[in-house]
């Protein structure tokens, strides 16, 4: 999981857990052997890389803004 999370360094993704309750989003700032700091509104969060089973952009729309309801 830590090389595919390093594809995504600098860009603004969506962070699913494993248990399907958790979801984060925010630009990720680096990535470690256990772990991954997220930024959001300029507050860092570290996260467990041992619990994450999907990274994805933040989808946009045809006109290049963030879509403002993600369902999956």
């Amino acid at each position: 999981m830590k090389e595919l999370a390093e594809k995504f360094i600098d860009r603004e993704c969506m962070i699913y857990s494993f248990d399907g309750s958790h979801q984060f989003d925010g630009v990720i700032k680096a990535v470690t052997d256990g772990a991954m700091l997220v930024e959001k509104n300029g507050k860092l969060e570290a996260i467990n890389l041992d619990f994450v089973i999907r990274i994805r952009e933040y989808p946009v729309n045809k006109k290049g803004k963030k879509k403002s309801v993600v369902l999956d």
